[in-house]
């Protein structure tokens, strides 16, 4: 290690360039992972609040919460200690345009938020929204409208910030999400009447009429939400793709290093100096480049996740991001491992001669 301090010492612009290399690909890495990370939660987070065991659905919607279809009278076919009905609406505040997910399920029902300001739900037309959507200028009392119903519909209440798939949540009650939805429309009784899915608190004991009924996990569904799994996917693919740009760029550098010391070496093999130490003192270049280059990015990602616009979705999951550091450590001391061949063949003679 000392041998590694001395020379990154004396070539401070070297392995300043590498560092800086390294800095760059890792501060890409805390980014991408904290949008991937913050896109990830705006999808799912109003679901995981749910903290449901199961969630029936009907069999045809491809474990999917808006396509599924279900009357209330399969309420009653789900045997389960706690149960609440989900009716699912994506729609836009009238004049401000803001788009919105309203939840519509029963009063009493075990899913919805504790609220941080007013009340429940108690009369048609109300409603309770997210503090996410009360910070864009709503209030407990205002009045707003959404779609194309007409009836004003009233705050009642304020709940912590939620989202489903990307935007501000709002819950009622389930006449008047079906109000919202299908409007006028008549229905031959209560029973009758639509909802997307069945929430339960514990595991689902006996489903009668099974037929046409799917059963899922919270995990499952939100797997199955469109646009999460493929999102997922691709920032995690960017992320593994600069793991491996690492490696290869900090073998490089450590590769033309190694070549530019070549009768350096041969000098230390001459004094009889072995393979094994010039290596360790590689790998511990390699591994001081990886813990600067990461520790440098890390902090500055977070000084940039400060100042990020809170439209911008960004998640910092410290977990994750102190095993990304340690992947991209062991990537920089892998791509110095390239260059212990090269020592390795170093000739005393050819390379003092040359």
């Amino acid at each position: 290690m000392f041998l590694a301090l001395k020379e990154m010492h004396y070539s401070k612009l070297r392995f300043g360039l590498i560092i800086g290399m390294m800095i760059l690909i890792a501060y890409v890495v805390f980014m991408l992972s904290g949008l991937a990370r913050g896109l990830a939660e705006e999808f799912k987070k109003s679901v995981e609040d749910w903290q449901a065991e199961e969630i029936v659905l009907s069999d045809e919607a491809n474990k999917t919460l808006a396509a599924s279809q279900l009357t209330r009278s399969d309420i009653d076919d789900v045997q389960s200690s706690t149960k609440a009905p989900v009716g699912l609406y994506s729609g836009a505040i009238k004049g401000t345009q803001q788009d919105i997910t309203v939840f519509g399920s029963s009063k009493q029902a075990f899913l919805l938020p504790e609220l941080t300001q007013g009340e429940n739900f108690k009369n048609k037309n109300d409603i309770i929204i997210s503090q996410n959507l009360a910070d864009t200028g709503y209030q407990i009392g205002d009045k707003i409208n959404i779609g194309q119903y007409e009836e004003d519909l009233t705050i009642t209440g304020i709940f912590p910030e939620s989202y489903y798939t990307v935007s501000p949540v709002v819950y009622t009650d389930l006449e008047t999400w079906t109000s919202l939805k299908f409007g006028d429309q008549p229905f031959a009784s209560d029973e009758e009447k639509p909802i997307n899915a069945i929430a339960t608190e514990e595991k689902v004991t006996q489903v009668e009429n099974e037929e046409g009924l799917d059963l899922l996990t919270t995990p499952e569904l939100i797997e199955n939400i469109p646009g999460y799994s493929a999102q997922n996917l691709t920032l995690d693919a960017m992320i593994y793709f600069l793991f491996v740009t690492a490696a290869a760029v900090i073998g490089i550098f450590m590769y033309v290093i190694t070549l530019q010391k070549t009768s350096i070496f041969g000098v230390m093999k001459a004094q009889g100096i072995r393979n094994w130490f010039i290596a360790k003192s590689l790998i511990a270049q390699s591994f001081l480049v990886g813990i600067l280059g990461t520790g440098i990015a890390m902090l500055l990602a977070y000084l940039t996740s400060l100042v990020l616009p809170t439209a911008m979705p960004f998640a910092i999951i410290w977990s994750q991001w102190l095993l990304y550091s340690f992947v991209l450590v062991s990537v920089a001391i892998i791509g110095g491992l390239f260059s212990i061949r090269t020592i390795a063949k170093v000739d005393p003679i050819t390379a003092i001669g040359g």
